[in-house]
């Protein structure tokens, strides 16, 4: 059976969910790059659907399917945690990749063949050996 959603609401840190049933589950704003970096009146900015939620000026999607599936830690989820002064979006762009998909792989909800997970680390490293190459 589908969740029926009765309550949506915001904190500073997350979005927050309320089933009929009284469950309760948040998403955390620093998981998700558009959100991290929005403001509190975009944030704010929302549209409810039977299915989840849609920030139209951020094109961010969550569904609330999502809320209650256990979040099992990754290796690309924990690089971007561990270096918020990467950006997700610009990375995405980089390999040619679409925005809500490299947000898939950063979260968890999907995972990369071993080929594009290998081109996304290649990428990152580039990166830092670009960086490497400022001079002093």
């Amino acid at each position: 059976m589908k969740d029926v959603i009765e309550k949506v609401w915001l904190t500073d840190t997350a979005v927050w969910i309320r089933t009929i049933d009284g469950r309760e589950a948040c998403e955390e704003f620093a998981n998700y790059q558009r959100l991290k970096f929005a403001t509190s009146e975009q944030r704010a900015n929302f549209e409810v659907s039977e299915y989840g939620i849609h920030w139209r000026e951020l094109d961010e999607d969550l569904s609330f399917e999502g809320f209650f599936r256990e979040k099992k830690s990754n290796p690309l989820y924990d690089l971007f945690i561990a270096h918020p002064e990467l950006n997700a979006s610009a990375v995405a762009r980089r390999l040619g990749l679409s925005q809500s998909l490299f947000a898939q792989y950063v979260s968890g909800t999907k995972k990369p063949s071993k080929q594009r997970f290998d081109e996304i680390i290649e990428t990152i490293r580039e990166i830092g050996r670009e960086l490497m190459t400022v001079p002093a």
